[in-house]
């Protein structure tokens, strides 16, 4: 239904703080990479539990679809009102609203973003450690089930939030979890919630799990001749139980592109960069333990960051390589893939990418958390050339299928949103069928994200 028969009671719960103005409207429709724009009717910027609610049991009685939106970081598509309706923005839900430091736990509004929720930590002595490289919202991250730079040690969102509080489509508020570090009280609802991409329910409060500060912290990178090669040292690195807290890994066209981006002087050949956090002396060990390793696979060029300073240098380059890729072709839009495979499977799993690539003639940097078995390729494409677009989306099916081919997922933490509904599936099998039966059960008009996650 179109939002203007609701429109006067909408007023009526948020005033001027919900708006048809062609700016909003614009603002909240587009998408980072290839997606056409799709705004919504509406926008509306509420600021407590409350006025979600009376949002959402409004669009519920009128079966005018709502949409979640917090810092528009997404690359799938997730936050597109590709159905119209009432885009609900979280900025100004970002408040922390309690710090347990006894309990390493915070409570927080979704539309706080990483950073932000960091600075405000600065003085505790802890920090929350997921790191999607963008400076997403926590909201938004809870939706996707994000993961990032640090997965390899501290886990994706879904082993770093404890609780949550959720508007139901019908305006219900519920909670689910506790502060407690474990339950074998019912559901997990929380865990249902993690990666729904806002197709059940709206999120309006995080519990989130902190990490105390690491002593020390040492920082490295080191190139490769070959690709294989430095995915090989990748996989051995793991195997050896190595502890890292980040392991990145970027070809030689991604190289380019950062050094071309930052202004750097990189050798443009594979690399990878690495992170290791624990004492003086254990992060030293483990350094000097992860250049033996990747020496017998032929690493050369080992640079070791121990200044805060140089560590934050090394960490821009790779958390501006999205950006800097795009540069590589002027004008262009990305069509950006995110396969994971068991790590077993990541040599082949990149080798054979890198050749599908190659064959095909287009630009495509990969890079991507190696550490966990997740990559992706930059797909470059000339938003007037149709041809293109269709060549980059076969390879990223040829990603898509050989990930499950592999034993992986077609979505390491993109989520799915647009871009990779056509995918479910064939992951997923009658389980995707089972999501639908769940989403019918919460959301039965279908207004919460309509278009995504589940078939409709």
């Amino acid at each position: 239904m179109s939002i203007q028969a609701a429109w006067p009671e909408l007023q009526s719960v948020l005033g001027d703080r919900i708006t048809r103005s062609k700016s909003d409207l614009d603002a909240h429709g587009g998408s980072e990479t290839y997606f056409p724009a799709a705004p919504p009717e509406a926008v509306a910027y509420p600021e407590t539990t409350e006025e979600v609610s009376k949002l959402a049991a409004l669009c519920h009685g009128h079966g005018i679809p709502i949409v979640g939106y917090g810092a528009g970081t997404s690359l799938e598509g997730h936050t597109s009102a590709i159905r119209g309706g009432l885009t609900v923005d979280f900025g100004r839900m970002n408040r922390v609203l309690e710090v347990h430091q006894g309990d390493m736990d915070a409570v927080i509004q979704p539309g706080i973003t990483r950073e932000a929720l960091n600075l405000e930590l600065r003085t505790t002595g802890m920090f929350f450690s997921v790191d999607p490289g963008a400076n997403a919202s926590l909201g938004g991250m809870a939706a996707t089930r994000a993961s990032g730079t640090t997965t390899v040690r501290y886990g994706t969102m879904r082993d770093n939030v404890l609780a949550l509080e959720v508007v139901l489509a019908d305006g219900r508020i519920i909670r689910t979890g506790t502060r407690a570090r474990k339950s074998s009280a019912g559901y997990d609802l929380t865990g249902l919630f993690l990666g729904s991409e806002g197709t059940l329910g709206l999120i309006t409060e995080m519990t989130v799990r902190l990490q105390g500060q690491p002593e020390a912290i040492s920082a490295g990178i080191c190139a490769f001749d070959d690709m294989s090669a430095a995915v090989e040292a990748v996989v051995a690195v793991i195997q050896m139980g190595l502890p890292m807290a980040r392991i990145e890994f970027l070809d030689p066209d991604a190289v380019r592109a950062v050094n071309a981006y930052s202004g750097t002087d990189v050798p443009e050949t594979p690399h990878l960069f690495v992170e290791f956090h624990g004492t003086e002396n254990g992060v030293a060990d483990d350094a000097a333990r992860f250049t033996e390793i990747v020496a017998d696979f032929g690493a050369h060029g080992v640079e070791v960051a121990i200044r805060p300073e140089d560590r934050t240098a090394l960490w821009t380059m790779r958390h501006h390589a999205y950006w800097a890729c795009l540069g590589l072709r002027k004008g262009c839009r990305a069509l950006v893939t995110d396969v994971c495979v068991p790590i077993s499977r990541l040599a082949e799993a990149v080798t054979e990418t890198q050749a599908d690539i190659a064959e095909s003639g287009m630009l495509g940097p990969i890079l991507g958390h190696v550490g966990d078995g997740n990559f992706h390729a930059i797909l470059l494409v000339d938003p007037e050339q149709p041809a293109e677009l269709e060549v980059a989306r076969k390879l990223g099916s040829r990603m898509s299928e050989r990930a499950l081919r592999l034993g992986g997922t077609v979505t390491g933490e993109h989520g799915i949103g647009i871009g990779k509904l056509a995918y479910m599936e064939a992951e997923h099998g009658e389980a995707w069928a089972v999501m639908g039966d769940i989403k019918a059960a919460l959301d039965p008009r279908g207004i919460l994200n309509p278009g995504k996650m589940v078939r409709t």
